[in-house]
């Protein structure tokens, strides 16, 4: 009783500023070309990035989609760079923040871009020349983009002000939201029945096998009922009719450990021991993963989005110091972070690895089905 009486002034915030939206006092905004947003209602921790990179490795194997021009729009959350901005591979995550430089780096092709306002970022890469003219966009250092085809808006759920053709939101397998609360007592930024105004719900960091009745459950805890696996689609529980929605299930999969710097000496992944360090929201399933392999001696855990300091940098060397054939390991969020410090010792950086993160669907149906429902909502 004592959390609903606490949280209801963030409840009914809420509240009035969906019903404004809703019944149009708020105006909301469709791009001029076809997007995708990528979003969910929980704070950090459910795979926005992989599962953005995903949809673009999806575009980029498409017949329809692979030679247009795609661009992915952030907010680029904690850069000290103004305005919009396109990112570069070059570029640090100063100045674009860590998620779109990862974005950028693994997809070169593909053109991504930071704006707090995704209604004017969407502006700006629908129409290239206004970066020449605008005002808003004077601070932005690289002009010369692409018009793009296709926008995937990347954490854009709460941002109503633009409405999106296909909207996708991520639930963590284990952290649903139907088991959680709002700020500040939970990990909700938004309403539980927001789920409700997606096309797609995807339920993420799931195990590897999950049958037909674990997957009906989640549906109909989620609000979706006569759900059906093979189809991977249900109906919305209303009184008249009921909207229909996606559900799928994603896993998460790592790839073989990368050198963060040029120094890196590839022998140390064969090592024993590691000693592990991360800033993201939930590094639970890395380290999972990392312990069938190594033996973890020593596990720094940072706050989300965190810059590291000299302070950081020390601790981490009297622990590979301790730990000499030791490897040093960190998610590949955290390694765009990393690059950005000055004042790593040379043998520090022979021993610096990442392991690159990978979102894979429980089945091939699956993703075909997913694929399927990608491409129409594009046309």
């Amino acid at each position: 009783m004592i959390d609903k009486i606490l949280l209801f002034p963030y409840w009914l915030t809420l509240k009035f500023r969906h019903a404004f939206y809703n019944i149009g006092l708020f105006k909301s905004h469709k791009a001029e070309v076809p997007t995708i947003c990528v979003g969910n209602i929980t704070v950090g921790g459910t795979g926005k990035t992989p599962h953005t990179e995903m949809i673009v490795r999806l575009l980029l194997e498409s017949e329809e989609w692979k030679d247009k021009n795609i661009a992915v729009l952030s907010r680029g959350y904690k850069r000290k760079s103004k305005g919009f901005q396109q990112v570069t591979v070059d570029g640090t995550a100063e100045d674009y923040g860590d998620e779109p430089l990862q974005i950028k780096r693994k997809f070169p092709q593909v053109t991504v871009a930071v704006d707090k306002s995704r209604k004017e970022g969407c502006q700006f890469l629908c129409n290239p020349e206004l970066l020449q003219t605008s005002k808003k966009a004077r601070r932005c250092i690289n002009k010369n983009i692409p018009k793009a085809d296709i926008i995937i808006l990347d954490d854009a759920f709460q941002h109503r002000a633009l409405k999106p053709d296909l909207s996708i939101v991520l639930v963590d397998y284990s952290r649903p939201t139907f088991k959680d609360y709002l700020l500040p007592i939970g990990r909700l930024r938004d309403l539980p029945e927001r789920i409700a105004a997606a096309d797609v719900v995807v339920v993420t960091k799931c195990p590897t096998y999950i049958d037909d009745q674990q997957r009906a459950r989640w549906a109909e805890n989620l609000g979706i009922k006569e759900y059906d696996p093979q189809t991977c689609l249900g109906k919305r529980k209303r009184r008249k009719g009921g909207k229909t929605q996606n559900i799928f299930f994603t896993s998460i999969s790592y790839d073989m450990a990368q050198a963060i710097f040029p120094e890196g000496d590839p022998r140390y992944i064969y090592a024993q021991r590691l000693i592990l360090f991360s800033g993201i929201a939930n590094d639970t399933p890395l380290r999972n993963y990392l312990c069938g392999k190594y033996k973890i001696v020593k596990h720094f855990n940072f706050p989300d989005h965190h810059k590291f300091t000299r302070t950081d940098l020390h601790s981490i060397r009297d622990a590979a110091d301790t730990y000499p054939t030791s490897v040093i390991m960190t998610t590949e969020k955290d390694c765009q972070r990393i690059r950005d410090c000055r004042f790593i010792p040379g043998g520090l950086k022979q021993r610096m690895f990442h392991a690159p993160i990978k979102v894979e669907f429980l089945t091939d149906e699956d993703r075909n089905i997913f694929s399927s429902v990608l491409t129409s909502a594009l046309k």
